[in-house]
């Protein structure tokens, strides 16, 4: 803050205005007290740590700089970290739970680069390595005695794992496992750390074995040695290069040369490769994906954060700036008063939560998961695979675009790095493509959707996300009977989602019986296929954060409960104005139904207008986490902007070199 600041006066206004208990709303927000005060103990801890700030704000530094301070905090933060956990008497499991937290919440502004060490290679070791195996590489993951990634995607390949070309060949006279990049599209490309920070690394490849194929799977790698960190002999490895965001991540690429590892290297919970080169199948083939299944579901938890934070930052800054009058005989009035401005950010601080909301259930949903797994119950893990790729896709699609909107509706300042928003687009657009690119994991769900609605057909019991599929099977076709309450627009998602499948079904089928085969009828329905897998998780959303909030309300004081009814209508509203044409098409909504729908969208952008900052204070994020100059808690944004660019090297001197250089000689006609 800077020195000697009061706040504004006209976010004290818009506080003084505040309808509900905002303390009350954070607990709700985070998940009780215990979270709470968990979660300001980390935020004071960081923020008390010289070590974990900057002594030049980032976006001054060059590529190198920032991953080299990047590598400087994130050592810091570990080593902080580790020592305040053994004080507090932490197992190493409950280390790894806060380090993962830790990584996630922001304090990195370019993104640790020993977060996908947390999120993936120690996950990976648990998810793929047998007993064996974890006792030899988990507990030096843990205490980062080594440091791994997670070498998937390739320079020529990303979500098609089919289609990845590196090899692994068991060599049976040796007992090894020879590993090869056939080719320059075959090189691993874009893991996180993987250019200069790790020593170790997950890799995905094609097992041959007895001259058969045996699928993707997963291998322990060690690539760099472990006293000079220089590459192992048989590696190509270096970074990718400046990216638009995620450049304390130091992203790689590594090829193999006939690079051997033992028999043993290969993580053998799911999928077996024995002594004589038998190998022994996993009991599902979604197992060896079970890493990504995670990190889609972390995602879509860190893009509900992400859109909060720049919501935060632009309501904020719409309450402090002054711009044209509504009255011309009244001064300019704030940004936030204009409806325009309204529809631009409520509707992204409900999509926040609501996101948020689904995040907690799909969470819930993947543990259970888990616990059935280690019994051998692979019944849920396809529901949960399906749910996880389109949630990964709306969340980061509709985080990346409301980051813009947010952006957009703070001016010309907005454009400016110190506002923050570039690095959180960043964050979320680089969401968009990483861990499966959105379209792809849209037709992933689209074929499990088709597949359980010919289950359907069929009289089928379906899973629990799915299972509203059942009646629109087997019931004559009609149009759904329209209202406008949010149980019933959430319905009319359903049967819009299940009449656009049955369309899809059908086009599939004709299109086979006219002589294409199944796959290309798939591809000629590939439009229909992506709308309905969106459509269907929207629905999923909606029907999340509407039990959710419910729920919530069930315990909580009349004024929050109100508050949270709101943002549910509000959101709900916003998402049904943006199918009208499918719900004119598959329910009996009329001309009249959408004009009275539009009313109650902007009744309920009024109602929300009086408590949008306070609902943004509620959501806890201190000036340290949103680390933006328009967003700050104080709203001094003009003086925090103007010290800003006081930090900058080219305000350090009065005159710059280039003057004499190159100014002067070529205004006297010298250059």
């Amino acid at each position: 803050m800077p020195s000697g600041s009061a706040v504004n006066k006209d976010l004290l206004d818009e506080r003084s205005k505040c309808t509900f208990d905002k303390n009350e709303f954070t607990l709700w927000w985070v998940g009780g007290k215990e979270k709470l005060d968990a979660k300001r103990d980390r935020e004071h801890f960081c923020m008390n740590q010289p070590e974990f700030r900057d002594s030049v704000p980032l976006h001054f530094a060059s590529h190198q700089e920032v991953y080299e301070e990047t590598v400087r905090k994130a050592t810091a933060i570990f080593s902080k970290t580790r020592e305040l956990l053994k004080k507090q008497g932490y197992d190493a499991n409950n280390f790894v739970n806060f380090m993962e937290i830790m990584l996630g919440d922001g304090f990195i502004r370019e993104v640790n680069p020993l977060r996908i060490h947390f999120s993936m290679f120690i996950p990976s070791i648990k998810a793929h390595g047998s007993a064996e195996q974890q006792d030899r590489w988990l507990q030096k993951a843990v205490n980062c005695e080594i440091i791994g990634s997670y070498a998937q995607t390739e320079l020529g390949h990303g979500t098609f794992l089919r289609g990845l070309e590196t090899t692994a060949t068991f060599d049976e006279e040796t007992d090894e496992i020879v590993i090869n990049s056939p080719r320059l599209s075959s090189y691993k490309w874009w893991p996180g750390a993987l250019g200069h920070t790790v020593n170790h690394c997950i890799v995905m490849a094609k097992l041959y074995s007895k001259g058969r194929y045996h699928g993707v799977n997963p291998f322990m790698v060690q690539i760099r040695d472990e006293e000079t960190h220089m590459p192992l002999s048989g590696l190509e490895i270096g970074e990718i290069g400046h990216k638009v965001g995620f450049n304390g991540v130091n992203n790689g690429f590594l090829g193999f040369k006939n690079f051997r590892i033992p028999r043993s290297n290969m993580l053998m919970k799911n999928a077996k490769l024995l002594r004589d080169g038998t190998y022994q199948k996993p009991i599902s083939s979604v197992l060896n994906y079970g890493t990504m299944v995670f990190v889609r579901v972390i995602i879509t938890r860190n893009m509900a954060q992400l859109l909060a934070k720049a919501a935060t930052i632009a309501v904020r800054y719409s309450c402090v700036r002054r711009q044209s009058v509504i009255d011309p005989n009244k001064p300019e009035v704030q940004v936030i008063d204009h409806q325009t401005q309204q529809v631009k950010l409520l509707p992204q601080i409900a999509k926040a939560i609501a996101l948020k909301l689904t995040a907690d259930n799909l969470w819930e949903m993947y543990e259970a998961t888990q616990v059935d797994l280690e019994t051998g119950n692979t019944g849920r893990l396809p529901e949960l695979h399906a749910m996880a790729c389109c949630l990964k896709a709306v969340s980061s699609a509709d985080t990346a675009a409301g980051v813009e909107v947010c952006r957009l509706s703070c001016g010309g300042h907005g454009y400016l790095t110190s506002a923050n928003f570039l690095s959180m687009y960043g964050l979320a657009t680089a969401a968009v493509t990483y861990e499966g690119e959105n379209t792809v994991l849209y037709l992933q769900t689209a074929r499990y959707l088709v597949k359980v609605w010919n289950q359907a057909l069929k009289g089928q019991q379906l899973m629990p996300t799915v299972r509203y599929l059942e009646q629109h099977a087997t019931k004559p076709v009609k149009r759904f009977a329209w209202s406008d309450s949010t149980p019933v627009i959430i319905a009319a998602f359903q049967a819009v989602t299940a009449n656009r499948l049955r369309l899809a079904n059908e086009h599939i089928q004709q299109r086979v019986k006219a002589g294409r085969t199944p796959q290309e009828a798939t591809n000629e329905a590939g439009l229909e296929l992506v709308r309905l897998a969106e459509i269907h998780c929207r629905g999923f959303i909606l029907q999340s954060a509407y039990a959710a909030i419910e729920q919530a309300c069930q315990t909580a004081s009349q004024p929050l409960g109100e508050v949270l009814r709101e943002i549910c209508r509000l959101v709900v509203y916003d998402e049904a104005l943006r199918i009208t044409g499918d719900l004119l098409r598959f329910t009996t909504m009329s001309d009249p139904d959408l004009v009275e729908l539009q009313r109650k969208y902007e009744a309920s952008l009024g109602a929300i207008r009086p408590n949008a900052v306070s609902i943004v204070d509620a959501f806890d994020y201190p000036d340290f986490i949103l680390g933006s100059t328009l967003g700050a808690y104080d709203g001094n944004v003009y003086e925090r902007l103007f010290e800003d660019a006081m930090k900058s090297p080219l305000n350090q001197e009065p005159v710059n070199r280039t003057f004499e250089l190159y100014l002067k000689p070529f205004m006297r006609g010298k250059l």
